[in-house]
């Protein structure tokens, strides 16, 4: 004889939680998530031509109706990410050379510092990781395999403030990334920067493994401001 389970009401010590079903500000969020994630993929900054975005296509890569779409792109441009231009339509924004070299400072002093907090926090076993993201490259240069080289390069970025271990400083990069990240894919094949810049990532991670609190901030910190003179030198396409 087969038994049916009972659906039981889910109680918390204060009794039952008060659940809803999923409604609009949820599919807000997903599609805000989603485009927010669809923009810092983009290049933004590989070519001149405006970047618009056509709402209807977005509604329908969704599945979404189009007041979700509207509200997380209002979202979007509240932070800065796009920008809605009266009878033209909506356009991912690009920021101007200053702008972005102002970015690169700032994520330069707070990689700076999550590379000191890693040489104080973080484990062994998850700085290692830094170091592992490279293998690939040892026996042949990072120009053969560029595209790959950038997205490790991104991802050593990304994992330093993660090591440092500060919620707030990983808030302070999360808008930040979009355009230093699309800045770095853009620079990395330029002026022999990736084979540049696999040398000082290692030196990076042999300071971190050494526990060199202060060479590892210096390290980190100095990289990136390679980035933001290499930007103001080379990248005239930003103005």
């Amino acid at each position: 004889m087969s038994t049916v389970a009972t659906v039981r009401p889910i109680r918390s010590m204060a009794g039952p939680l008060a659940l809803a079903p999923l409604n609009s500000v949820s599919l807000r969020d997903q599609a805000y998530a989603l485009l927010k994630d669809a923009i810092a993929d983009t290049d933004i900054y590989s070519e001149r031509r405006p970047l618009r975005l056509d709402e209807r296509q977005l509604t329908q890569a969704l599945g979404v109706s189009r007041t979700p779409v509207r509200e997380a792109l209002s979202i979007l441009e509240q932070e800065g990410f796009v920008r809605t231009i009266p009878r033209r339509g909506i356009f991912i924004v690009r920021k101007s050379k200053r702008e972005i070299i102002e970015m690169i400072q700032v994520w330069a002093a707070l990689e700076g510092m999550s590379a000191r907090l890693a040489t104080l926090h973080a484990p062994d076993s998850e700085i290692s990781k830094l170091r592992h993201l490279f293998d690939e490259f040892e026996n042949s240069p990072p120009s053969e395999h560029i595209g790959e080289y950038s997205d490790a390069n991104i991802a050593f970025h990304q994992l330093i403030i993660r090591l440092g271990g500060s919620r707030l400083i990983a808030e302070a990069t999360k808008n930040l990334f979009i355009h230093v990240r699309a800045i770095r894919k853009v620079t990395i094949s330029q002026d022999n920067r990736a084979a540049r810049s696999i040398v000082d990532h290692l030196r990076i991670i042999e300071a971190l493994e050494r526990r060199d609190t202060e060479l590892a901030e210096q390290l980190s910190r100095q990289h990136t401001l390679d980035l933001a003179a290499h930007v103001e030198r080379y990248c005239d396409f930003l103005d």
